[in-house]
């Protein structure tokens, strides 16, 4: 097989999150993206030791398993990758996937879960995130998703179905107001233009909606005129927050000073019977209804935590350690993320809670400053998952119990194994669909020190 070479093979197997496996003369050919059973055309991209990684040109034949599309933009967008599966079928293979990564890196004999349903599969999301840009080179300005397998390119989703109706309102309507009032799209190869993207955030349980424009700061815009335009729409929520992201940094991501155009930078959402006030940049699960799914989940892979100490370590805005205070005797969260500290706090005073205290630094350098010793440890790492030496110092304290939240299975892995190697045994597993019609979900693990 040479590089480029375009190869005809059946999809056996699916590894997390959505690497299909199947075999061209007798050798292990990786596909993203594809399902067991589909027969697909792919180009091979690179020959490594043990398996050729190739991608996916089209499917030939569909899996045996596929349902029909329920979204209109299937195959132009990018977004849900996994919806021609029927949702039973979907949390299943994501069981299945999970299994057998942690199998794969000897984790075993442990009580297993299974995925829990998201409560709502459709218009669950209270974030989303648009991109300007064009279909084609030089083509009409769109506001959208990112175009399956081109990054570069966005389609619009006037009718997308993982959230409510105000988001595609609001993004249409902005759409149509930049092309009347000729506002240019940003070129991210010269760094000239406008418009690069639209955040749009809900208060699920509120109703509160936070719209953040992020563009440069080389066209003059009419400001007065596009919030008159946004809140004389029809929307079933309520408009608390319009804000021009100033964003003239180089890479493609929303970042910049806020310039405030109407109300606040922040939303209310609720969570069981505690309210947090998100502002813009702020971290919050996407999935509200899931959210309590998952930390009712997390909770229930506790042991008793009454009247003990407990350090929430990675700890984002402090969700998870205001539902652990109501029974903790004291609440210790440290989180690198120094806004999301301040909103932590912020949330507790919100919420009257006392026994919490909410720390901005690296886990590794503010484990040092905390006199007390934690009695449970509940860890909820990004993607990239807990750096050798920092789990180290954690595993030193050798606390009975630790609980440990991930959104990523893979790095989940990695960590386990080396807790297993200090001495906890992995007792219980269970995962919770937080990203319905898309390979990725969160996993809950139970950990006891023998």
């Amino acid at each position: 097989m040479k590089r480029g070479q375009l190869i005809e093979l059946t999809i056996d197997d699916v590894r997390f999150p959505s690497k299909g496996v199947g075999t061209f003369n007798d050798k292990p050919i990786h596909v993203k993206n594809t399902l067991p059973g589909q027969v697909v055309q792919a180009r091979v991209k690179k020959k490594r030791k043990e398996h050729v990684e190739a991608k996916l040109v089209k499917v030939l034949e569909r899996s045996p398993m596929e349902v029909e599309s329920f979204c209109e933009h299937f195959g132009k967008c990018g977004g849900c990758a996994i919806q021609t599966l029927s949702y039973d079928d979907q949390v299943k293979n994501k069981a299945r996937m999970v299994e057998k990564l942690l199998s794969d890196n000897n984790i075993n004999d442990y009580e297993y879960g299974g995925v829990i349903k998201s409560p709502l599969i459709y218009e669950y999301r209270n974030k989303m995130e648009f991109s300007f840009g064009d279909e084609e080179k030089n083509g009409p300005l769109q506001l959208g998703m990112h175009k399956k397998g081109r990054m570069h390119d966005v389609v619009n989703v006037p009718n997308c179905h993982i959230c409510q109706k105000d988001f595609t309102i609001i993004s249409d309507a902005i759409l149509n107001f930049c092309v009347e009032h000729n506002m240019p799209k940003y070129n991210k190869r010269s760094h000239e233009g406008f418009l690069r993207h639209l955040t749009v955030r809900k208060g699920l349980k509120t109703g509160e909606i936070l719209i953040g424009l992020s563009a440069s700061t080389q066209f003059d815009m009419d400001y007065d005129a596009y919030v008159k335009m946004l809140l004389d729409l029809e929307l079933d929520g309520e408009i608390v927050g319009i804000l021009h992201i100033l964003n003239d940094g180089m890479g493609d991501v929303v970042q910049g000073p806020i310039k405030v155009l109407y109300g606040r930078e922040y939303y209310y959402e609720e969570l069981f019977d505690l309210r947090f006030k998100v502002s813009f940049f702020s971290f919050f699960q996407t999935n509200t209804f899931g959210a309590e799914v998952l930390y009712n989940t997390a909770m229930d892979h506790m042991d008793d935590i009454e009247s003990k100490v407990v350090f929430d370590l990675f700890s984002g805005t402090g969700t998870i350690g205001q539902i652990m205070s109501k029974k903790a005797k004291k609440v210790y969260g440290i989180e690198l993320i120094e806004d999301a500290v301040v909103a932590a706090k912020e949330n507790a005073a919100l919420n009257k809670i006392e026994n919490a205290e909410f720390i901005a630094g690296d886990v590794f350098d503010k484990l040092e400053e905390i006199k007390e010793r934690p009695d449970y440890i509940v860890l909820d790492p990004p993607r990239m998952g807990i750096l050798e030496k920092t789990l180290k110092k954690i595993i030193d304290y050798k606390v009975d119990g630790i609980t440990y939240i991930s959104c990523n299975p893979k790095t989940l892995a990695v960590n386990l194994q080396q807790l297993q190697k200090a001495g906890y045994k992995v007792e219980r597993v269970t995962c919770v669909d937080m990203f319905c019609h898309t390979p990725h979900l969160e996993t809950v693990v139970k950990l006891k020190l023998q």
